[in-house]
């Protein structure tokens, strides 16, 4: 019988190169489930992106190691492509905030044993004027975090990185007034943050986009936070951000399938933790089903 062929993508700098020390085991433990296994790590920026767009074809399993940001290449490369194959998914990154949101195991070697074992499953990703995203597209206070923060800085301290370099902003946050088209409503206010996302998880924060998440009804949750005028709205926001709780005017919480958000400036945008460009419009919309994503049902 001809061995199924499985590639694996990985980052090494992820998290702490914690992949790095189990390579050993991960491909064994793909080897013994009868793949054929090519591994290919990252080189640069994109590498992910390139590697799968060239050699999705040419294999029957693509499994991806690493932080939000690899994955979002490997999935981009997977779109480009044109390919449904299988997608496998080890985190290995500071937040992996897609893995919890579809209860991927943040054990490395457990999550390659679910990789052999599991069922892929049909999921939702965005399509963000013409690039895709996983599960969050945002905008606004904190969302240039995760790509500036340095990644040694990231590897040592993970979560309190991502506090770390936002608190040096926080008394001097910018906002935008925005038009937002969605669901024949036309909305315009002031913000100060917005995300769009098909997550359970965001920051590591569970329940930041509310109640009733599903990952495969075609879809987004969208959060927009207005701009506070006093220390009164202000902890409104938080208070009801932490509750995942709808107590304030002061956030505009819905769900949609598509959304275009318009301003006179160009603004920052973070699609799955990395830069997305500056744009003044842009619109997005829900790809329904278009990840074939492996997990284990029976955890």
């Amino acid at each position: 019988m001809k061995k199924k062929k499985l590639l694996f993508i990985f980052n090494p700098r992820a998290g702490k190169g914690q992949i790095r020390s189990r390579l050993f085991r991960i491909i064994d433990t793909f080897v013994k489930a009868g793949y054929e296994v090519t591994v290919h790590p990252t080189q640069r920026p994109q590498d992910g992106y390139e590697k799968t767009r060239e050699l999705a074809s040419d294999v029957d399993v693509i499994v991806c190691g690493g932080g939000d940001g690899t994955l979002d290449e490997v999935v981009n490369g997977l779109m480009a492509a044109k390919s449904q194959i299988p997608l496998g998914y080890i985190p290995a990154g500071s937040t992996n905030d897609f893995a919890s949101s579809v209860n991927i195991s943040r054990n490395i070697l457990q999550a390659a044993k679910d990789v052999v074992s599991g069922e892929p499953c049909s999921l939702d990703i965005g399509l963000f004027n013409h690039m895709n995203f996983v599960y969050i597209a945002a905008f606004g206070l904190f969302t240039d975090v995760s790509y500036e923060t340095d990644q040694n800085l990231k590897n040592i301290l993970g979560h309190l990185a991502y506090l770390l370099e936002g608190t040096k902003r926080i008394f001097n946050v910018p906002s935008h007034i925005l038009k937002v088209y969605a669901n024949d409503v036309v909305m315009e206010a002031e913000y100060i943050y917005g995300m769009i996302t098909n997550a359970r998880s965001v920051g590591g924060f569970k329940n930041l986009v509310g109640p009733d998440v599903e990952l495969d009804d075609g879809l987004f949750e969208v959060t927009l936070i207005r701009k506070p005028k006093n220390p009164i709205e202000l902890n409104e926001i938080v208070t009801s951000l932490m509750s995942a709780e709808d107590k304030t005017e002061m956030i505009d919480n819905f769900k949609t399938n598509c959304i275009r958000i318009e301003s006179e400036e160009r603004i920052a945008w973070t699609l799955d933790g990395e830069f997305g460009g500056e744009h003044n419009q842009v619109e997005i919309e829900n790809k329904r089903h278009a990840l074939n994503l492996i997990v284990n049902q029976n955890k």
